[in-house]
């Protein structure tokens, strides 16, 4: 079946523009795919605030009942929420419908296995083959199930987290705290969850209208608002979601951004301080996660990118925490997905726990500056491009279990093709910008010099 260029089918869903590539009947088609491919029974449905979303929720409603399936509906909440459900009302499985932090005009269903993670890459095509085939089985119309709601669905996920802190440490430092829920799903639910926690909450892009006032992405350019209103408020940390909620990125009480891979570090320190163990984080997260594993004498490994990659070898070696460095927190204890209100919640158990400010904390925490360009390149260049680094820099420490990371002291550089568009990637860190930027730029010039 041919696709139009702007839809992406990957090991992380399906997701394009609405009305052009992703079509409603798309949307009915693989719906109809995936409850062939789990089997009758309950399946979880959640989605953001995109406009597009109860449309497209419909579709794959449509989808599951031709199949037997009965769909159970949440309504707008929050993609961790939806995994902590499948698994906690053991569903045969879930969609999650987000496009996560792309624009508005794009979105996107996530199929969640049985276990509430993510389909892996094997799952992903065994479910595209079965989509392409068209090898469906509808069921007769005396097997069609009820569609149902879930009355408040978030509950679940909320006491999960609070099972694993301290709640009373927590609510005694009465803290002030922003959050910026981006219009997305945290728009619903985070302000109740911080004040639950004891915080005095200034909340801000919390209409759940979809329309995102700031690009959806938590990165430092987005959250000139949230610097803003920490300073005016005097807060002692400031909290950046996406529309789905699955990151997390920070505010220190300066009103200055701290940076998406600090969340994951700052957690990493927070954990190990209280239980030693393994740490897994993919191999475009930050060295701080090693220079902070190695303070406590633990082990670090890594996984290719990808949310299900980290969460399957998390749970292949026991990990105690773990995750993506662009603020996806992993903390297993309370389920194996990326999560942004487990990083608000034991972010805020180690400001009470340390009696510190986050600018305090962060004097010692390492960081390292990033940088990152892509450029144009079939799959079979990028694998040209990538076996003649790896014999440049042979006596380097080198990765090849996700394109080529090649390791230095205090730097490292990582290129490695898309999974689902003809370019290669380029990404770099070290221990300021201009280094960044300057390690990024060569190793670029070296790409463009092989093809």
């Amino acid at each position: 079946m041919a696709w139009q260029s702007t839809l992406k089918v990957s090991v992380s869903g399906v997701r394009g523009i609405v009305g052009d590539s992703l079509t409603m009947q798309l949307g009915a088609s693989f719906a109809t795919a995936f409850g062939t491919y789990v089997g009758k029974g309950k399946v979880i449905i959640g989605r953001d605030t995109r406009p597009t979303g109860l449309m497209l929720q419909n579709a794959i409603v449509s989808g599951l009942l031709s199949v037997g399936c009965e769909p159970v509906l949440c309504d707008v909440l929050p993609t961790p929420s939806i995994l902590m459900l499948v698994d906690e009302l053991k569903a045969k499985g879930g969609i999650c419908i987000t496009a996560s932090h792309n624009p508005n005009e794009w979105n996107a269903m996530k199929f969640v296995g049985p276990d509430g993670l993510f389909l892996n890459s094997t799952e992903a095509v065994e479910l595209l083959d079965l989509y392409n085939q068209e090898a469906y089985e509808y069921v007769p119309e005396n097997e069609i199930r009820k569609v149902s709601t879930l009355e408040n669905p978030f509950d679940c996920h909320k006491q999960r987290v609070f099972k694993h802190i301290d709640l009373e440490k927590i609510r005694a430092a009465n803290f002030t705290v922003a959050v910026d829920c981006c219009n997305g799903a945290g728009a619903l639910f985070s302000k109740d969850f911080l004040e639950e926690l004891g915080c005095k909450v200034i909340a801000i892009n919390d209409t759940d209208d979809g329309i995102f006032t700031r690009g959806p992405e938590p990165i430092p350019e987005n959250l000139i608002d949230l610097c803003t209103a920490v300073r005016e408020h005097n807060c002692i940390v400031g909290f950046a979601q996406d529309p789905d909620c699955d990151r997390l990125a920070m505010v220190d009480g300066n009103g200055d951004t701290i940076g998406e891979n600090t969340t994951l570090t700052l957690a990493v320190d927070h954990i190990l301080s209280h239980k030693k163990g393994y740490v897994v984080t993919n191999l475009s997260s930050s060295k701080a996660i090693e220079d902070i594993t190695k303070r406590h004498g633990c082990e670090l490994f890594y996984s290719k990118i990808g949310e299900i990659n980290v969460t399957e070898k998390m749970l292949k070696c026991d990990a105690v925490i773990g995750g993506e460095g662009n603020g996806g927190v992993i903390w297993p204890a309370v389920h194996p997905c990326r999560d942004s209100y487990t990083a608000m919640a034991l972010t805020l158990e180690m400001l009470a726990e340390r009696q510190q400010s986050l600018v305090e904390i962060m004097k010692n925490t390492p960081r390292y500056d990033t940088a990152n360009f892509k450029m144009t390149c079939t799959l079979e260049r990028a694998q040209r491009i990538i076996r003649t680094l790896r014999e440049q820099f042979v006596e380097q420490r080198q990765s090849n279990l996700d394109g080529l990371r090649i390791d230095w002291d205090d730097r490292w550089v990582l290129v490695r093709p898309s999974n689902t568009e003809p370019i290669i990637r380029v990404g770099a860190e070290a221990p300021s910008q201009d280094e960044a930027d300057e390690l990024a730029r060569e190793f670029l010039q070296k790409c463009k010099g092989i093809l």
